[in-house]
């Protein structure tokens, strides 16, 4: 004679959830499963019937029924497993790390998972890869920063901050640089049929060059808009004739302008800011430019109309920042800068994280 089924009992709290569970399309099989065999054996159903219906053998509804008995709910879940013991531990990350510090074999520009493993020798390449997981290590990622060593740093990035967050009053910021040899590059582009059958877009590696153009650019820090022109160098001639057209823009008003240190922008002698006392120079400190709002748009010019485009000739490049410039301008919002601190010894944000649109 056969030993009697373990009773299940749910309450009104269990049912309520093991039903849920089989309403549920993102529930694991397993636990639809397991919720069937107790609902199942609460309606005082036999282990052989149940087993017959999901196709398992007794044992297993057994086990299930005598778990939820036991535990309930909390008896359907996975017991943990003991697993594989660890073979590689504390002392494998520290060699591995170490090193990490060491410079590479000769002939390398960086350490990779394959050479980390060839010299530590009793180390597999998968369980390097694993360490450096585990503690974020990306070897093949580089950043980028621009730290500057202006002894008047903090003065000056005050001084343009203070620009951007409280402008003088019935006074323009306008935010100017230059965006020199911008290239015109025709490539081969458009949709390529696969063997498959599937059209994928994409250009050719091969392009044909036709100049380069350079564009002027100023932008009002309080409205957002950007007015730009166009030339074939960026010298002072070229950048005080862009000015004249900017502060004419303004007729009356004080006009501040946010510029880099480019020696076009400041000669000893400025005679041209001796003829317009209505414009005040700003010059950002020594490798800082990013504290310039301009080079955030030029970021934005790059990636949304310049990127992955051909053109033949520069007139083509010059038509299209126009046309970008039009269409940004008709909705432009002013950046609001979000830098908390700026330091000169530490690597500074780039432009595009300094400042949100």
């Amino acid at each position: 004679m056969g030993r009697a089924a373990t009773t299940v009992e749910v309450t009104e709290e269990e049912r309520a959830e093991l039903e849920r569970w089989l309403r549920s399309a993102k529930i694991e099989q397993r636990l639809a499963f397991r919720a069937r065999v107790v609902l199942a054996a609460a309606g005082s159903e036999g282990s052989v019937s149940i087993a017959r219906r999901e196709g398992v053998r007794v044992n297993t509804v057994s086990t299930w029924r005598t778990r939820f008995a036991a535990k309930g709910i909390a008896g359907l879940a996975d017991e943990p497993r003991a697993g594989r013991p660890k073979v590689y531990g504390v002392e494998a990350e520290r060699r591995v790390l170490t090193t990490l510090e060491q410079p590479p074999p000769s002939g390398y520009a960086t350490w990779n998972g394959t050479l980390l493993a060839q010299a530590l020798g009793d180390v597999p390449d998968y369980q390097v890869w694993n360490i450096l997981r585990r503690h974020g290590v990306q070897l093949q990622r580089r950043r980028s920063w621009c730290v500057s060593s202006d002894p008047e740093f903090a003065p000056k990035a005050a001084e343009i901050v203070a620009l951007y967050l409280d402008p003088p009053e019935n006074a323009v910021v306008l935010a100017v640089d230059e965006k020199p040899h911008i290239q015109a590059l025709e490539r081969a582009q458009g949709y390529l049929r696969l063997p498959n059958g599937k059209a994928v877009r994409g250009q050719s590696h091969e392009y044909k060059r036709h100049g380069t153009t350079t564009l002027f650019a100023a932008l009002n820090v309080t409205t957002g808009t950007v007015s730009g022109v166009h030339a074939q160098r960026r010298r002072r001639r070229e950048f005080l004739a862009f000015m004249n057209q900017v502060v004419a823009d303004y007729p009356g008003q004080e006009v501040h302008v946010v510029l880099d240190n480019l020696n076009t922008h400041k000669p000893k002698h400025d005679r041209w800011l001796a003829r317009h006392r209505n414009v005040h120079f700003h010059f950002t400190p020594t490798h800082a430019s990013w504290l310039n709002q301009i080079e955030t748009w030029f970021s934005i010019l790059s990636r949304q109309a310049l990127r992955h485009s051909s053109f033949r000739s520069p007139r083509e490049v010059r038509n299209r920042i126009d046309a970008f410039i039009r269409a940004y301008n008709y909705d432009a919002q002013p950046f609001r800068w979000r830098a908390a601190k700026v330091h000169p010894v530490q690597p500074q944000r780039s432009p595009t994280s300094a400042s949100e649109h």
